[in-house]
């Protein structure tokens, strides 16, 4: 049996602590804060409750596994999963789409309604070719940890169009393959997926398709009582199975006896020893020369990761029964705010009664959002274009910046990891798990395989695996 302190209480934390200790080892979390769940607070006002953090989650399998492996209750005695259908909402300046869950039929019937014949066979044949992505690199990009000669990924596996006009010494970028493959509003449906996910279509590699695939064929999913629940339950998994949580205890240092991870050294000077480390916060955190990551990679950029501005809406009215529970707004014309995510959740759990409503308002901020904080108010007119009557019916507001983002996680200016991609020469890959400390490993979204909440989760069994089988683990068969 092992002594392992885990540093931070987020989800992938969490998952790797759960993981560790049903293999037989102490385990130990360090977490700075009062509670645990990392990005997935949540605030409570006047009988209103809203997630702070992640409000859906996809691929629920990881999390269906981690509770599979970890004990005897699978997820759904613990958690009501809801999977969402309408699955999104797109609102654009001239047009409005409302797209079902899984079904490719559905959601090509209602593009050919909108934009015209033929639009829903363009948009299944581009998420085909993003499948063939998908395909290529989920092994290595999402269930196995970042293989050495980890250059391999930095090349773009989506099957572009041929004929498409490119330069075969360049491969395209997803707004390219968005204008060429789709065009018009159909193209702006694509870019508002991959721009939801903090990233820049304009840069962003033609793989970061494979992110609408992912939800189109694997569904979004909404967890009863809100996302904050879902932290619950891996906690209280953790908890039985004898995982300890020191809260208000934040690290200062990772110690280094002899070359290797010896434990880890707290705010007020007490040392705690350990055989493994699991560092679950951001790894710019720790001192320089301790992680080793790809170089140029996101977290070695520093500034250049986006952060997201929040609002939360309290409003009177009760929710209307057509009202969609995701909505993109669109406003593609707009320097400081290129796409608005509203959440309208149909949860008692969140709102005092059936007369009131509480709805959540996001927009990326940074590279790919435009200005660094963009103006509430901006996203409350774009809002009220998914929520009719919005400003009459809203009776207070809670605006939540990336100050409160890294006030809550740590992370550097509020940043919010996006999921890793291949392409870009690595630009978008994570640190590898294991770093260049021996005994130190990397867990949660600042780590391979990257930002979500179910990439997260996945850190949990990579770093369990390596812990456990070694150097030679490569992943789930």
């Amino acid at each position: 049996m092992a002594r392992i302190a885990v540093i931070g209480a987020g989800m992938g934390a969490m998952a790797t602590a759960a993981r560790l200790a049903v293999a037989g080892h102490q385990v130990t979390v360090y977490e700075r804060g009062s509670t645990y769940g990392g990005a997935l607070g949540r605030y409570e006002r006047d009988g209103f409750a809203f997630d702070t953090g992640p409000g859906l989650l996809h691929l629920p399998a990881v999390y269906r596994d981690l509770f599979v492996k970890t004990g005897k209750r699978p997820l759904e005695e613990r958690v009501g999963m809801v999977q969402l259908d309408p699955a999104v909402r797109h609102v654009l300046d001239h047009a409005a789409v409302t797209l079902p869950g899984t079904s490719r039929g559905g959601v090509a019937a209602a593009l050919d309604e909108t934009f015209g014949a033929g639009a829903g066979e363009r948009w299944n044949a581009l998420l085909g070719r993003a499948r063939d992505t998908w395909d290529a690199t989920r092994r290595p990009l999402l269930e196995e940890p970042l293989r050495p000669d980890w250059q391999v990924l930095g090349r773009d596996p989506y099957p572009a169009l041929r004929g498409s006009g490119l330069l075969r010494r360049r491969r395209p970028t997803l707004a390219e393959v968005a204008r060429r493959e789709l065009g018009g509003g159909l193209g702006e449906l694509l870019r508002g997926r991959v721009l939801a996910y903090g990233l820049d279509p304009d840069s962003a590699p033609a793989a970061a398709a494979a992110l609408p695939y992912m939800e189109q064929t694997f569904g979004t999913w909404y967890v009863r009582g809100g996302m904050r629940e879902l932290a619950t339950a891996v906690y209280e998994r953790c908890r039985e199975r004898k995982v300890e949580f020191v809260f208000g205890a934040a690290v200062r240092a990772v110690l280094d006896r002899d070359g290797r991870a010896a434990g880890v050294r707290l705010a007020d000077g007490t040392e705690a020893a350990a055989d493994f480390v699991v560092c679950g916060i951001d790894p710019r955190q720790l001192p320089a020369g301790s992680v080793s990551w790809p170089r140029g990679s996101v977290p070695a950029r520093g500034d250049s990761v986006p952060g997201r501005l929040t609002l939360l809406l309290a409003l009177r009215g009760g929710r209307p029964a057509d009202a969609v529970h995701r909505t993109l707004v669109h406003s593609p014309g707009s320097a400081a705010v290129q796409l608005v995510t509203v959440l309208r959740p149909d949860d008692p759990a969140t709102r005092p009664d059936a007369d009131h409503e509480a709805v959540t308002v996001s927009a990326v901020c940074g590279p790919a959002g435009g200005a660094a904080v963009p103006d509430p108010e901006k996203l409350l007119d774009l809002a009220a274009r998914a929520v009719p009557d919005l400003r009459e019916r809203l009776l207070w507001q809670e605006v939540r910046t990336p100050a409160h983002v890294e006030a809550a996680t740590g992370a550097r200016g509020g940043s919010v990891p996006a999921p890793a991609l291949p392409g870009e020469g690595g630009r978008l890959l994570y640190p590898s798990n294991v770093t260049g400390l021996p005994g130190l490993y990397l867990a949660g979204g600042w780590a391979h395989p990257g930002g979500g909440l179910a990439h997260a989760g996945m850190t949990g069994a990579l770093v369990a695996g390596l812990i456990v089988e070694g150097a030679e683990f490569r992943g789930s068969q």
